[in-house]
């Protein structure tokens, strides 16, 4: 697509007979249309700043140009490499002009998959919006929290990730092309940078926009770096959403099992019947790989010296890796694992009714000593926290039931002062504070 707007361009000004321009542009269109990959033959990892990917591209533009007007391949006659294919360009600009747009045209896809990610996280909790289990923190047992509310957090972190995608996105749209060896613009017309980019937005239909300063774009690789790290800290949102659905579903018997997993493959090669979260542990792999490829990023975009990054190949191949990767991972997690997970209710409310998880909602009643003087006895005696308080005559069944309902102990409640007053004024109360003091 460069090489399309290059040749347009340059026959816009004059510096480029229009037959030879023409053979480029469709030449281009052949590559553009994957029509000869197979002679794009370089390693990643070569000399640096993309020069090889460089000259491999411009000498296969030539090619194909020079067939189109009745020539043989190798003559480079009448359209050269260099002279014709690469005028007014340089490895130096090209290379980190390609490695924006490729960014770019990744990015959709994995924005697209994770907006359906989002919203499947979001269609599991309306389906689950009041089924109240067991909060842990500390992976001890803390307060209760609903599925619904669990599942709406998920789809907000991604969602915070998109919108990071996003910024990094507006950094990616800013191209250097035109500014040639140094960003000096030395050997390209005084008005092809601004036209050449121009023609390059309509070709790739994007919204791109000449750099302030082709000089830093040159050196400077923080958007693609920005680009990198936005990836990195969606991984570590997605490998975190990933451990919990993986505790969660443990067990099921002997683990927390409040979610369900779609089987999706036998779990063990000698245990008959063991399922295993296979989607989330492969997807984690990717998160791994992608935090991995962010620190080489990040290397390689700080060794960008004097005027020019010689590691742009790697920052380019990483990135797009990481790109790929990623969009692969969210759609499988999504397809074939939360599109088809269930809770269980049936243990989340056995959990719940089982454990003590519940006594934080008495402590602005019972006050934090009493409150934690119930749960010792409860735990010591095994036995259920409403049954010890209302053995201790503390609260009404009533009253009790209201304060220890669903709705009123996972979201914030007023406080009924009259209440307070009364509990702590009765003389059940009064006598168990004393004990605990």
């Amino acid at each position: 697509m460069i090489k399309k707007a290059a040749a347009r361009t340059n026959r816009r000004l004059g510096a480029l007979p229009s037959r030879l321009a023409r053979a480029i542009e469709w030449a281009a269109d052949h590559v553009i249309a994957n029509r000869v990959d197979e002679a794009f033959v370089l390693d990643v990892f070569q000399a640096g700043a993309g020069t090889p990917h460089h000259m491999n591209a411009n000498e296969v533009i030539a090619n194909l140009a020079n067939e189109r007007l009745g020539r043989r391949r190798g003559t480079y006659d009448p359209v050269h490499p260099n002279n014709h294919v690469n005028l007014a360009q340089s490895s130096n600009d090209v290379t980190p002009t390609a490695a924006r747009l490729t960014a770019l045209q990744l990015l959709t896809p994995l924005r697209q998959e994770l907006s359906l990610l989002e919203r499947a996280f979001r269609t599991r909790a309306r389906a689950d919006l009041r089924v109240v289990k067991p909060g842990r923190t500390h992976l001890q047992d803390a307060v209760p929290i609903t599925f619904g509310q669990v599942f709406t957090g998920y789809a907000e972190a991604l969602a915070r990730a998109r919108r990071r995608l996003d910024g990094s996105r507006r950094d990616l749209l800013e191209i250097g092309l035109g500014g040639t060896a140094v960003g000096t613009g030395i050997t390209a017309h005084p008005r092809f940078r601004r036209l050449c980019v121009r023609a390059l937005a309509r070709i790739a239909r994007l919204p791109l926009r000449a750099a302030r300063s082709p000089v830093e774009t040159t050196w400077n690789m923080t958007p693609l770096v920005g680009c990198s790290a936005a990836l990195r800290e969606l991984a570590l949102t997605v490998s975190k959403i990933c451990f919990d659905l993986r505790l969660l579903a443990s067990g099921p018997h002997t683990g927390l099992g409040e979610v369900r997993l779609p089987p999706v493959e036998p779990g063990s090669s000698i245990m008959p019947g063991k399922i295993n979260p296979s989607v989330p542990e492969a997807v984690q792999m990717v998160c791994f790989q992608i935090i991995g490829n962010d620190l080489a990023v990040a290397r390689a975009g700080e060794a960008g010296e004097l005027e020019l990054n010689v590691m742009t190949p790697l920052i380019a191949f990483d990135l797009w890796w990481s790109l790929e990767l990623l969009t692969n991972a969210v759609r499988l997690l999504r397809t074939r694992c939360v599109e088809g997970l269930s809770a269980d209710r049936r243990r989340a409310r056995t959990l719940v009714e089982e454990s003590l998880i519940q006594a934080t909602a008495l402590s602005p009643y019972l006050g934090y000593d009493v409150t934690a003087s119930l749960v010792k006895e409860a735990l010591d005696k095994r036995r259920p926290l409403r049954e010890v308080v209302l053995a201790r005559r503390l609260v009404e069944p009533g009253v009790l039931d209201r304060l220890l309902a669903p709705a009123a102990i996972t979201r914030p409640q007023r406080l009924d002062r009259a209440l307070r007053r009364r509990v702590q004024a009765a003389p059940a109360f009064k006598a168990l504070k004393k004990g605990v003091n």
